[in-house]
């Protein structure tokens, strides 16, 4: 197995403790970034708390997590989204956006429109960091699956989008870290426009049925 220096920005919120509580698991060297040292150095100890073996979990802020990484993953609300991807050095990074641009109201969880409906988070990134590798990937699963105590959440797929082919094919090597099996490839970057507001419609079936849902692609033969 490829094992990967991974920054996990936003790394204090349950998405991204999650992902790197996942990702060290399974032996990655996982860096969890935060506004301030401290904050991501108190959530790396949680994680670090709740690992028997595996890769090495630190914390740091945002910029320095970034550095000497070769994977960065964007888990952060999509609110403050722009201003905070372009302070990052993301060059000749594989950079996983999970954002999911929602809003909520009256009636509920919707997807926000973005750039007039040609767009996503996962473009936007893309946009702001041209010299980085972006892929959408991890939209769909629950923070609190990841942070459970379940070895892997093998009855989910991690779809994954993106326009460069090698870059998908690490996250999709991550996946197995989640759900111990590689990712789905789903297809270009801009197809993010579609996975993102899934995750609405799965919020509103969480509420229905009082679950933590994911998706399950059938007709693969795994």
């Amino acid at each position: 197995m490829t094992t990967h220096r991974i920054a996990v920005i936003g790394g204090t919120g349950p998405q991204g403790k999650g992902l790197g509580y996942r990702f060290a698991r399974a032996g990655h060297d996982v860096v969890l970034g935060s506004r301030t040292r401290d904050r991501g150095e108190a959530a790396a100890a949680e994680v670090r708390d709740r690992m028997a073996s595996g890769g090495t979990v630190t914390g740091a802020d945002n910029v320095s997590a970034c550095e000497g990484a070769d994977v960065v993953v964007l888990a952060i609300p999509y609110d403050g989204h722009d201003e905070l991807v372009a302070s990052l050095p993301l060059d000749g990074t594989v950079v996983v956006s999970c954002v999911n641009p929602l809003a909520f109201d009256k009636a509920g969880p919707h997807g926000r429109v973005v750039d007039g409906g040609e767009g996503s988070a996962a473009e936007s990134a893309q946009r702001l960091a041209p010299g980085a590798h972006v892929v959408g990937a991890f939209h769909h699963v629950s923070a609190v699956s990841l942070w459970g105590e379940r070895d892997l959440l093998d009855d989910e797929d991690v779809l994954v989008c993106g326009d460069s082919a090698e870059a998908k094919q690490v996250v999709m090597d991550l996946a197995a870290a989640v759900t111990g099996r590689t990712g789905v490839d789903a297809g270009r970057l801009r197809l993010a426009r579609q996975l993102e507001p899934l995750t609405a419609v799965l919020i509103s079936i969480n509420k229905t049925y009082k679950t933590h849902s994911g998706i399950r692609v059938a007709g693969l033969g795994t």
